[in-house]
């Protein structure tokens, strides 16, 4: 995979069917390096499911992924998910200390203090492993009677920081914003919007701030793309993405 191709995917008439249910139904797009897009859809409209095909956790029935040019069923999975850094919203809260957090987004270099250090400042939560009781040492959650429990927001953080251990060159995130407050949103998605610069992003997000950062806006519905663009062409439409658009705007101003 050349240098140049890494990173750019094509969504190829994906369809996946479990069962005789079809999640996803022929869906086709593509995301180049540099761009961030944004997954839109209620619940069951095949968001999930279209990131665990590009994950290989499933293949679809029909239709292909394909990565810098290849189909990634053609790829080691190892070497696959090596390359992406995900953040879940039921991303996991480890029992271990907070260096431990967060460097287990990258196994291998998990002891590397300086790169979980930099991971945490790119995630806005170094302030916040700096204000634990033993900063990086500290034991996190209840299980141990030396355990230091953090709210919502902050273990959400540590997700965020864990998924920048690796030099990933696909970053998937997760409604990665839905414990935190609108401030620590704005200070996420500004360092976001850098460190995707040179990557490829896809984010899965219902917000409207979240989905206004975006390059362009994937609408899914029923499990096929209704919609694709920007955030004012999709406006200046007036289809599906107008329509949320207006009543999630309407609910911060009433």
């Amino acid at each position: 995979m050349s240098d140049q191709a890494a990173g750019y995917l094509e969504i190829d008439s994906v369809t996946k069917k479990y069962g005789a249910v079809e999640a996803l139904r022929g869906v086709t797009f593509s995301v180049r390096k540099g761009e961030i897009h944004t997954l839109l859809g209620e619940n069951g409209a095949g968001k999930s499911t279209l990131v665990k095909l590009l994950l290989r956790l499933y293949d679809p029935t029909r239709g292909r992924i394909l990565y810098g040019g290849v189909d990634i069923r053609d790829l080691d999975p190892r070497d696959l998910r090596g390359r992406i850094g995900a953040v879940f919203q039921d991303f996991v809260r480890y029992q271990f200390t907070a260096a431990e957090n967060i460097g287990l987004g990258n196994p291998e270099r998990i002891s590397d203090r300086a790169l979980v250090a930099d991971a945490a400042r790119r995630a806005g939560a170094l302030s916040l492993v700096q204000g634990l009781p033993n900063g990086f040492e500290t034991v996190l959650g209840g299980w141990f009677e030396s355990g230091h429990e953090i709210s919502a927001g902050q273990w959400q953080k540590l997700a965020v920081a864990r998924a920048f251990m690796r030099e990933a060159e696909i970053l998937v995130l997760d409604e990665p914003t839905a414990s935190i407050d609108a401030e620590a949103e704005h200070e996420l998605f500004q360092r976001f919007r850098a460190l995707a610069a040179e990557r490829t992003a896809i984010v899965i997000s219902h917000r409207v701030s979240t989905v206004r950062i975006a390059d362009r806006i994937a609408v899914l519905h029923a499990g096929r793309l209704e919609e694709l663009g920007t955030h004012r062409d999709l406006v200046e439409r007036g289809g599906r993405y107008a329509h949320l658009f207006s009543l999630q705007a309407k609910g911060y101003l009433d």
